[in-house]
């Protein structure tokens, strides 16, 4: 059988749900600011469920969530205690357990067309000087275009530590073609990837039913270049995510049919159709990675 990887699920949704300080615009960073030992104690049930990589939760340390004032004064700070509260709960578990770097969306996730060249680097600075002595890897997720893909990738220091590059996928294109949400196709991101040594090429915080189209289109361009990429997927529970969608129009409802039971259907079928990393996005919690890990 096929070697499986098993990511943590959604830090945000994961706070909310036990009454962390969770608000927006802040999102999950409310709680790095104001109880982060309660997001220490969510990396260590991710751990206790079967997560051997946990994501430090930096996701929310960008101008767009936490203001342009609080991150210029603030950003590498609690970049630096994101990543020390996840390398503390993995070297504390008993676990051979890898700590990602998240890298969001450095202008606001969904929306490729808010993305700022010009300032890309300036906002992805400190974020990766504060989460670099303690992750083992380095994770740029939800990107919506290659060109974030491309910004993230050139911000990273060379330290030999693997680059993981996850997209998100528009919603509504169920039968195909998969498509990034800026409209770039899968192909030419996976063909992307490799160019940028890419370790890894997951699928993040889109619906599951487009997963799998992602998965297939990867595959046929890594087996066309020749290239040697891990695939993966995590998907969220949200119902689909309209084109103008951002991450702060309001809290989505969770689907009721990705129960674990209901998501451990569709992880089993992205595994059998060669996705070797299997986590959850927003609304996946630590009782359905105890169901894949399981």
């Amino acid at each position: 059988m096929r070697s499986l990887t098993v990511l943590d699920g959604g830090m945000g949704r994961e706070l909310a749900r036990r009454g962390a300080p969770f608000r927006q615009p802040e999102w999950s960073a409310l709680a790095l600011m104001e109880a982060p030992e309660q997001v220490q104690a969510v990396h260590e049930d991710f751990i206790a469920a079967g997560a051997r990589v946990i994501t430090s939760n930096s996701y929310a340390l960008v101008p767009f969530h936490i203001g342009e004032e609080r991150f210029a004064a603030d950003a590498r700070t609690l970049a630096s205690r994101a990543g020390r509260l996840a390398r503390a709960a993995a070297d504390s578990s008993g676990h051979s357990v890898r700590v990602a770097g998240s890298l969001p969306p450095l202008f606001g996730s969904y929306r490729p067309d808010l993305f700022d060249a010009g300032r890309a680097a300036s906002v992805l600075a400190p974020l990766v000087d504060g989460l670099a002595p303690h992750v083992d890897l380095w994770l740029a997720e939800t990107q919506s275009s290659i060109a974030e893909a491309r910004a993230i990738r050139a911000g990273l220091p060379d330290d030999g530590k693997p680059f993981w590059l996850s997209l998100t996928l528009r919603d509504e294109y169920v039968d195909g073609p998969a498509v990034l949400r800026s409209g770039e196709t899968v192909q030419e991101a996976a063909e992307a990837a490799v160019g940028m040594g890419a370790q890894a090429l997951l699928f993040n915080c889109s619906r599951p039913e487009v997963m799998g189209a992602g998965l297939a289109a990867a595959q046929t361009a890594v087996e066309r270049v020749g290239a040697a990429l891990t695939l993966g997927v995590y998907a969220n529970a949200f119902p689909p995510q309209p084109e103008d969608a951002t991450a702060n129009d309001g809290l989505d409802e969770l689907r009721e049919d990705l129960d674990p039971a209901g998501y451990l259907e569709w992880a089993a079928a992205w595994h059998e159709q060669g996705a070797g990393i299997i986590g959850g996005c927003c609304g996946i919690g630590p009782e359905h990675i105890a169901a894949i890990a399981g």
